[in-house]
C-alpha cells in the first residue's frame, strides 16, 4: 500500500468516527482512533504517522516490543502504544516496560505483576479491564458481575493508573444486537463511577462495527483493517 493510500484510508476512518460521534450527538474529539499495526512492519507505522496519527495498538507481545525499538529508530515523533492482546502472567514484564496502555487486564494477578514491574521512571501504565460482555467461555475477558471488585483493586496498585473498560463482543451477533454488548459496557462503567471509580474511558468498536460503538459511548476505537488492509500472516506466538 502506498502512503497516499495509507493516508486515505485514514482520513475515511476519521470521518466514519466523526460522522458517528455527531449523529449520537456527542462533541468532536470525544471518540481516540487507535491503529492496530499488528503483524504489519515499522514502515506501515511510519506511513501512519506521516498522515497523522500517534497511538498505536499490538496484540503479539514480542512483536509489539520489537516493533517499539525499531520505530526509535525511525525519528518519528512520540508514539502511544497500547497492548490490546491476551496476556499471560509470564510476558507481563516487557509490556510494564514499553507500553504505555494494556487494554486486556482480565484479572488481579495481571495487574499485580503489571504494577511492580512498571518502571518508576515512566509515567504510570494506564490500564483497562476487558470485560467478556458475551460470557463465552472460549473468550478472555472478567465476568461483568467480577468487575467491581477487580477495578477497586486493580485501582488501588501502584505506578498504574485504571482508567476503564475494554470488550471485544462476538463479531458474528445478529444486526439487531450489534449495539447490545457496547451499551452493556456503557452501563457497567457507569456503575463503577457511581461507586466513585472516576473512569473516562470505554475502549469498544473495530473496523466493521465501530459505528455501533461510537454510538454507545467508545472513547477509543480499535481499528486495523479500514486501515492497514487485509493482515499479513499472523506472527509466531510470543
Amino acid at each position: 500500500m502506498t502512503s497516499k493510500e495509507l493516508q486515505q484510508r485514514l482520513f475515511a476512518v476519521g470521518q466514519r468516527i466523526q460522522d458517528a460521534a455527531t449523529q449520537a450527538g456527542r462533541p468532536p474529539g470525544s471518540v481516540r482512533l487507535l491503529a492496530v499495526s499488528k503483524t504489519f512492519p515499522p514502515d506501515a507505522v511510519a506511513q501512519a504517522v506521516a498522515a497523522g496519527q500517534r497511538a498505536f495498538g499490538e496484540n503479539y507481545v514480542q512483536e509489539g516490543v520489537e516493533k517499539i525499538a525499531q520505530c526509535a529508530t525511525l525519528g518519528l515523533p512520540p508514539l502511544e502504544w497500547h497492548f490490546i492482546g491476551p496476556l499471560q502472567s509470564n510476558k507481563t514484564r516487557p509490556v510494564a516496560e514499553h507500553f504505555d496502555w494494556v487494554h486486556s487486564v482480565d484479572r488481579l494477578k495481571i495487574a499485580q505483576r503489571l504494577s511492580e514491574q512498571r518502571p518508576a521512571e515512566r509515567a504510570p501504565l494506564q490500564l483497562l479491564i476487558q470485560v467478556n460482555v458475551d460470557g463465552e467461555a472460549t473468550k478472555s475477558g472478567c465476568a461483568p458481575g467480577e468487575v467491581m471488585d477487580l477495578a477497586r483493586a486493580v485501582a488501588a496498585l501502584p505506578r498504574v493508573q485504571l482508567r476503564g473498560l475494554m470488550c471485544i463482543p462476538d463479531p458474528a451477533r445478529p444486526t439487531e444486537q450489534r449495539r447490545s454488548p457496547f451499551r452493556a459496557l456503557a452501563a457497567l462503567l457507569a456503575e463503577l463511577n457511581a461507586a466513585g471509580l472516576a473512569l473516562d474511558t470505554l475502549s469498544m468498536g473495530m473496523s466493521d462495527d465501530l459505528d455501533d460503538a461510537v454510538a454507545e459511548g467508545a472513547t477509543i476505537v480499535r481499528v486495523g483493517s479500514a486501515i492497514f488492509g487485509a493482515r499479513a500472516p499472523k506472527a509466531p506466538a510470543a
